[in-house]
């Protein structure tokens, strides 16, 4: 038996329970619908087709971006003795050489166990890209076979190649696409680009 007076507050209590139990369902609801779309969102970004390689499609810092917020990679670093001396930003943007090209591959990564490159990033070999000594990491570079005229845009994110008189080390994709994978090497032009 209830005594008088206390019937009201256990109704109005009972109430406040049923209305509390109602808004953690939503909540819990909404944290269910947005956990889906979460997972639906994480496995739409694990596509494996590959697409042509293009200037646009550097899904790292630009450069330009790099430079803008202070993580261009710059500082002198020694190999096997010999103390290199990158050049600065603004002295890469009229940078432009001439000389032999050689690349690299899957050796690399195998020798290297997945390694990353000197700029942080995973080296693939079926990827474009470039090893340089002095420009500042990253840069743009656009490489042209001079044997053929072929050319290529690449990102330098790594160092070397610490080989006789060789001025860039190309992965063996950009290689391939240069027309010299099969030869080793060739004589190239090296240009810094902008975005």
């Amino acid at each position: 038996m209830i005594p008088k007076g206390y019937s009201e507050n256990y109704r109005e209590l009972a109430i406040f329970q049923i209305n509390y139990d109602r808004n953690e369902m939503k909540v819990m609801r909404k944290i269910v619908i947005a956990g889906y779309m979460l997972l639906a969102l994480a496995l739409s970004s694990c596509s494996s087709v590959r697409t042509p390689f293009s200037k646009s499609e550097f899904q790292t810092l630009s450069p330009e971006e790099a430079f803008r917020l202070g993580k261009i990679k710059d500082t002198p670093y020694a190999i096997n003795g010999r103390v290199y001396e990158p050049m600065t930003y603004e002295e890469a943007l009229s940078y432009s050489e001439t000389g032999i090209a050689s690349w690299y591959g899957e050796e690399t990564l195998r020798q290297h166990n997945g390694q990353q490159t000197a700029y942080g990033e995973t080296f693939d070999p079926s990827r474009p890209s470039a090893a340089h000594k002095y420009l500042p990491l990253p840069a743009l570079v656009k490489v042209t076979n001079l044997e053929n005229q072929a050319s290529i845009i690449v990102r330098v994110n790594d160092r070397g190649p610490f080989v006789d008189d060789r001025v860039i080390d190309l992965s063996a994709e950009a290689a391939k696409r240069l027309g010299f994978y099969e030869k080793g090497t060739a004589r190239v032009k090296v240009e810094v680009v902008t975005r």
